[in-house]
């Protein structure tokens, strides 16, 4: 089969500079928007949303609609390369994209005219003619519309852009067709959509393996790409499996210890991180170590050092864990320069290491020497690093008893990244932590409206993650203190359904929200729909989980006294609800964390 160039997808990082756009020919892939990294990963909604530009188009650049559908011009068969031509060259000569944007408008509008009026393809044939044209046309006009931040304005065209192209007719429609859903892909997850966006790499990923094969190299950078999608929805099997493909294919194409496999082996050591097998993770960054040493590539081998500094943390080997941290900061300082964030993301390790070690005074000076670095960046800096460097400096400080430092950081962070594109799910996470903080100093007001920012973003983005089943639930314990009782049931209800869908009845998460839903009807009268609840528990525990837990003895008496009451007038503030609402108004951190709030134990 024919080779296809530009079959290939590589990921870009996620400290990239804006989109710089560019025209394709023929045989280029059109640009590609940067996907976040992270999860993580959005912008508040208090800000212009990603997708919405604040800004009014220059005078004289028109809009899709603004172009005069009956121009006869449209028809000219010429004049749709010429327009992207003058596209390119906006953007070349430095007229900005909004004369780009423009001249690919009318350029796409002139391709349609002509594919409208061009003959039937031939069956079997394999020219594309102006179909392909138009692919090439909303690809490029999705992607200047991605470099003005109206992520939301290029979603249309790239929807279009993957329905033109047949891959039965050839390679070059085949190109086109995968182009498209890896574009749609990079653009819906820098709206946060991750699902949607997942499901467009897999798409492409089929397309690419029917044209070229499951073995050829460009399908294994194209797997890496979506194993690290994977990753960011937190879907490590799919990731594992994707990723275990990739080390396959690399191996039967490269030497040994290619740099290609080092890159493998690193996403491995991730994936492995996540599902607890600290072993394996460790085993794989030892082999892209030496992978990276006899390539010469000192920094790489200084970033990895640090990966192996986290393993051995993890593994509770915390000597070893220090040597490996100070070999990579000896080579950041040295390769880099003392301010660096490099230098300070070590710096945040081995706080988080002297702290886990009890031995705070250490903790606190290195997290002191990386916000130095961090208040003062040095330029070439990204938001991202340094919000990411705050956010785990934030938790440090929660962590020794000192809320309100933390919660400072976290602001801060949340600042950082709030006027970033792809950025929802990242503020989420910050803005339900910030939640948690303000509940444990007693402050439900500022705790549910945290809550009930982060759940917008969430539920904007489509996100149906146990993450937020678990932010639901915080959401509802802030609502009862609040004596918000009918919108507490309703989250309450809510998370219920989704962390039984992702996780499963017997999870702790789920266990801990069927408790507060219980209680919540029995504050609501709901006495039946109480005892239903909390026999089920009950019946979880006896038969799955064993009744050694202390939550069981606590359950079981909570069933007795509602069995024992049923049927008599209840008061509005009902037993059960007491178990959850603070009588002094200030909970301790332990009382927040304990087996009543499960639900506010999770981590981040």
């Amino acid at each position: 089969m024919p080779a296809m160039p530009g079959l290939v997808s590589v990921k870009t990082p996620t400290n990239t500079p804006p989109l710089r756009v560019s025209v394709p020919t023929d045989a280029q892939q059109p640009p590609r928007t940067p996907m976040k990294k992270t999860p993580s990963s959005t912008p508040s909604r208090s800000k212009p949303s990603p997708g919405r530009s604040n800004k009014k188009d220059s005078p004289g650049v028109s809009s899709a609609a603004a172009v005069d559908v009956d121009d006869p011009s449209l028809d000219n068969p010429d004049l749709g390369p010429f327009l992207l031509k003058l596209a390119r060259d906006a953007i070349a000569s430095g007229e900005g994209p909004n004369k780009a944007l423009d001249y690919a408008i009318r350029a796409t509008k002139s391709f349609e005219r002509c594919c409208a009026a061009a003959a039937p393809p031939v069956p079997g044939g394999s020219d594309g003619g102006p179909v392909l044209d138009l692919a090439m046309s909303l690809h490029v006009l999705a992607a200047i519309y991605c470099s003005l931040g109206r992520f939301d304005e290029a979603v249309p065209p790239l929807e279009r852009a993957i329905k033109v192209p047949d891959p039965a007719r050839g390679p070059d429609h085949s190109l086109a067709a995968f182009s498209g859903h890896m574009q749609l892909g990079d653009t819906l997850s820098m709206l946060g959509q991750i699902d949607r966006s997942i499901a467009c790499y897999e798409e492409g990923l089929k397309i690419q393996i029917q044209t070229l094969g499951e073995t050829d190299p460009r399908v294994g950078e194209t797997c890496r790409y979506l194993a690290e999608a994977y990753v960011q929805a937190m879907q490590f099997n799919k990731a594992e499996e994707l990723c275990k493909k990739t080390l396959e294919i690399h191996r039967a194409h490269s030497e040994p210890a290619s740099l290609e496999e080092a890159a493998d082996r690193r996403l491995m050591a991730i994936i492995c991180e996540a599902k607890g097998d600290y072993e394996n993770a460790l085993e794989h960054l030892v082999l892209a170590s030496m992978a990276m040493i006899a390539s010469g590539q000192e920094s790489e081998v200084a970033s990895i050092d640090v990966s192996i500094g986290n393993i051995y943390m993890s593994l509770c080997r915390f000597d070893e864990a220090v040597f490996s941290y100070q070999k990579a900061l000896t080579v950041f300082k040295s390769s880099k320069g003392e301010t660096h964030p490099t230098v300070a993301s070590v710096f945040v390790r081995l706080a988080e290491l002297y702290h886990r070690t009890g031995k705070l005074r250490e903790s606190k000076s290195y997290c002191e020497n990386a916000l130095r670095i961090y208040n003062k960046p040095v330029p070439g800096t990204t938001v991202e690093e340094i919000a990411g460097g705050l956010t785990e400096i934030s938790a440090i400080y929660e962590s020794v008893d000192e809320p309100e430092e933390a919660l400072k950081l976290l602001q801060k962070s949340m600042k950082l990244l709030e006027d970033k594109p792809g950025q929802q799910s990242a503020i989420a996470g910050l803005e339900a932590r910030m939640g948690v903080m303000y509940y444990t100093l007693g402050r439900y007001e500022d705790a549910r409206n945290a809550f009930e920012s982060a759940v917008t973003k969430l539920r904007a983005a489509g996100e149906k993650s146990a993450f937020f089943g678990v932010v639901l639930n915080q959401m509802g314990l802030a609502c009862v203190q609040l004596f918000k009782i009918d919108e507490a049931g309703e989250l309450f209800e809510e998370a219920r359904g989704i962390l039984e869908q992702e996780r499963g009845p017997c999870d702790q998460d789920t266990l801990g929200v069927y408790s507060n839903l219980a209680a919540t009807y029995d504050a609501m009268g709901r006495i039946e729909d109480a005892i239903e609840i909390l026999e089920q528990v009950l019946k979880l525990r006896e038969e799955k989980l064993g009744t050694a837990n202390p939550d069981f003895e606590d359950e079981k008496k909570r069933l007795a006294e509602l069995l024992k009451e049923a049927g008599r007038s209840r008061n509005y503030k009902a037993k059960s609800l007491q178990n959850l609402i603070d009588p002094n108004a200030r909970p301790t951190k332990k009382e927040a964390s304990g087996k009543k709030w499960s639900g506010l134990g999770f981590k981040f």
